[in-house]
């Protein structure tokens, strides 16, 4: 099958941009990268917006092998540029027009990021115990509290923070910030083992105030959760291109390298193991697609936004990540083994990519806390649900 253009247009990228530059992305570099603006000239920034806001409209089962392409390059690359899905689609659903209008079509325009301010220190996972707070004063909200961790925000366009309604415990809203707006101060850049060329930050809110009106249809825990979906989904499909990147990297190898006078790859224990890990690519490729197209099948829904808020957490994002996290950590870690001393290196790329690829389970709810929340949502019988 003849491959898209904007498929070819990625792939080009990877080649000119990322592939034989490791050292410059693995070093922690000033954000943003100036490759993230030649990615730009793709046309491809913010692929996923709708056309309504003048995006292109891909859907995420058409992100799939966009991300897939872009982490076989560097998957820090790939999260920098996908991650955006996560604020604008709480955006896309339960926007009003005029923010929709204004925030995501400035984005497509300037082919802009934007950041999602979620997590805090103290609350760890436990979302409802976020600090961050809303409150009203007159035909304005101000935001007060400190978020942990926050890729994207120093150069954003707009972030949206979720925070506690001031005088009611139990509630919870999603805000859209303009990245301009005074009280906005970063604390620091976190010093990331993997995904250097993305940049993650702490951030403090202070007296932040933004019209009444940029707060978003819903709970904000709910609105979260939902637009987690798709970052969830995508944040699995790096490993499938690191774990690709791997497979070829081994197959070279396995030719150079020559053991009792014949090519490694002639080996018969070598070549089982790159057997395994073809097997378990083409099943993390199958599975980041089904899981896109239940993603889809939603979100071509007239109601697609009362539907998510009906479903919340998809469980096809939820097993996606935890096994393309879990398989792709286990064949970086093979290969490293299979590379000897040399892949404990930083002559070779394997540790690299075996740092890029932990964050799978570890970010956006380590493994732990999505089977737990499999266990809850999907193991517990309904009428035995607290």
């Amino acid at each position: 099958m003849k491959q898209p253009e904007y498929l070819r247009a990625v792939q080009a990228f990877v080649r000119r941009e990322l592939l034989g530059k490791e050292s410059y992305l693995d070093s922690l570099a000033d954000a943003p990268l100036p490759l993230y603006g030649r990615f730009a000239g793709t046309g491809l920034a913010n692929w996923w917006l709708p056309k309504e806001v003048g995006g292109l409209g891909l859907c995420l089962e058409e992100s799939v092998p966009i991300v897939a392409e872009l982490a076989y390059g560097d998957a820090g690359a790939a999260f920098t540029l996908f991650l955006p899905v996560l604020a604008t689609s709480m955006v896309q659903w339960y926007g009003s027009e005029e923010l929709k209008d204004r925030h995501l079509g400035r984005l497509v325009a300037e082919n802009g990021f934007c950041a999602t301010l979620g997590s805090e220190h103290a609350a760890g996972s436990e979302l409802a115990r976020i600090t961050t707070t809303a409150g009203r004063s007159g035909d304005r909200i101000v935001l007060n509290g400190q978020k942990a961790f926050s890729t994207n925000t120093a150069f954003a366009q707009f972030l949206v923070v979720i925070a506690g309604v001031a005088d009611d415990p139990s509630g919870y809203v999603a805000v859209l910030v303009p990245r301009d707006t005074p009280g906005i101060r970063i604390d620091k850049r976190w010093d990331v083992i993997g995904l250097r060329s993305s940049a993650t930050y702490q951030v403090t809110l202070t007296d932040v105030r933004v019209p009444a009106g940029n707060v978003l249809r819903g709970n904000g825990l709910r609105l979260l959760e939902i637009g987690l979906n798709a970052s969830r989904i995508l944040i699995a499909t790096t490993a499938l291109g690191v774990a690709r990147r791997v497979r070829d990297l081994c197959m070279d190898y396995g030719k150079t390298k020559s053991v009792k006078g014949s090519p490694l790859a002639n080996n018969a224990v070598f070549a089982s193991r790159l057997g395994q890990f073809e097997m378990q690519i083409d099943v993390m490729a199958n599975q980041c697609l089904a899981a896109a197209r239940a993603y889809d099948a939603v979100a071509a829904r007239q109601d697609a936004g009362e539907e998510f808020l009906r479903i919340g957490t998809l469980k096809s994002a939820l097993t996606t990540k935890m096994f393309c996290g879990q398989v792709g950590w286990q064949i970086a870690s093979t290969a490293s083994e299979m590379f000897g001393g040399i892949g404990y290196t930083h002559d070779t790329i394997i540790g690299k990519l075996l740092r890029d690829v932990r964050y799978v389970s570890i970010i956006e709810g380590g493994d732990d806390v999505l089977r737990d929340l499999m266990f809850t949502r999907y193991v517990v019988p309904v009428s035995k649900r607290s």
